[in-house]
């Protein structure tokens, strides 16, 4: 038999983690000393610790270990390959978020876009033709107020446009869609925002989907803002030469 200290050392883990594991019904010891509180371990609980242990490296966290540790092997086979799942899909997650990393140390950027998915939206609008987008300053209402422009990239000539209005407009319905959102800050003008969300775009081949959304927010206290959403979707991979 051996003490919590004594079987710590043996297979290289600390009391601490043999008491929790005591504690949440994982690894109950052989006997405790009544009157001193001593933990004792015998051969049993030194095989059933190091399946514990090695259940830990396949990636099983300890709530699923507690269910699985005297399982069916199929049973602990499932439960692995889901495990493995996830873990691959916090790869892939973490991988993306290291290439946004990458990219915003490589090209410094005014704004900090990100991508989400966002649910339909109802308005009513005034269509204009524009051809320069410095006329849409003056065409904007003022705060609170929507802009949408139809552009493709940076614009060559003229172009679509709509400001929101009363229920006399236009009545306009964006559906369900990835969008890459950004905030616009002060020091920002919405031309240098949209030159480095174009590049943005480019970097991560992804090809506009729609209209962009440009919001003139202000709160109570007046500070005003824009948030720009730009409809995405994955740009097609060209074909290899035959």
């Amino acid at each position: 038999m051996w003490r919590i200290g004594q079987l710590a050392r043996m297979v290289g883990i600390t009391e601490r983690t043999l008491r929790h594991y005591d504690k949440i019904g994982l690894l109950t010891p052989a006997a405790t000393d009544q009157a001193t509180g001593y933990r004792w371990y015998g051969v049993t609980e030194l095989s059933r610790l190091e399946r514990i242990r090695a259940l830990r490296r396949l990636g099983l966290p300890l709530r699923r270990i507690v269910d699985l540790l005297d399982a069916p092997e199929a049973q602990l086979r499932q439960a692995v390959t889901e495990t493995l799942a996830d873990i691959r899909r916090d790869i892939t997650a973490l991988a993306a978020t290291a290439a946004h990393a990458e990219d915003h140390l490589a090209t410094p950027m005014s704004i900090l876009p990100q991508q989400t998915a966002v649910g339909p939206r109802h308005l009513h609008v005034r269509h204009l033709r524009l051809d320069h987008p410095s006329a849409l300053a003056a065409l904007c209402p003022p705060p609170p107020a929507t802009l949408l422009t139809w552009l493709r990239g940076h614009p060559t000539g003229t172009f679509t446009a709509a400001v929101t209005t009363d229920r006399s407009g236009m009545r306009l319905t964006l559906p369900t869609r990835t969008v890459v959102r950004a905030v616009v800050p002060p020091t920002t003008t919405l031309v240098e925002a949209g030159h480095d969300l174009f590049g943005w775009l480019d970097r991560h081949h992804l090809d506009i989907a729609g209209p962009t959304v440009e919001d003139h927010l202000v709160d109570a206290d007046g500070t005003q803002a824009t948030v720009l959403e730009l409809p995405v979707r994955p740009r097609p991979v060209a074909a290899a030469p035959g």
